[in-house]
């Protein structure tokens, strides 16, 4: 089954990537599943590397990471990503620069599109 996880929030205005997130990385831990994210709009900040936050405080950047290393792809919109200054050397490893003919193509392969 392939699972496609579109993200359009910030990382720390709301929770809904931050579940969205959650969310992903618990089902690319099952077996028989492909798990692909699409970060776009405030998304895109998802996906920068060198997140710092506070002791105790969820960091996106770490669960971006654990998604990848679960297997899943990760992609930010590259319009989306000049549009905030993210140049591809502070995408967090991993993660790709990706476009909108490339999440064209992700939704049309998914059995299950889930949009945050």
């Amino acid at each position: 089954m392939k699972y496609l996880f579109i993200l359009n929030d910030g990382p720390y205005g709301s929770e809904r990537s931050y579940n969205a997130l959650r969310l992903a990385g618990s089902v690319a831990k099952r077996d028989g599943v492909e798990v692909k994210v699409f970060l776009i709009g405030d998304a895109v900040t998802c996906g920068q590397t060198g997140q710092a936050t506070p002791n105790g405080y969820y960091n996106i950047e770490q669960m971006i990471k654990v998604v990848l290393a679960r297997g899943a792809r990760v992609g930010l919109c590259g319009s989306c990503s000049d549009a905030r200054g993210i140049k591809e050397n502070l995408i967090t490893q991993g993660a790709h620069r990706s476009s909108m003919e490339e999440l064209t193509d992700w939704t049309i392969e998914a059995d299950k599109v889930l949009v945050f």
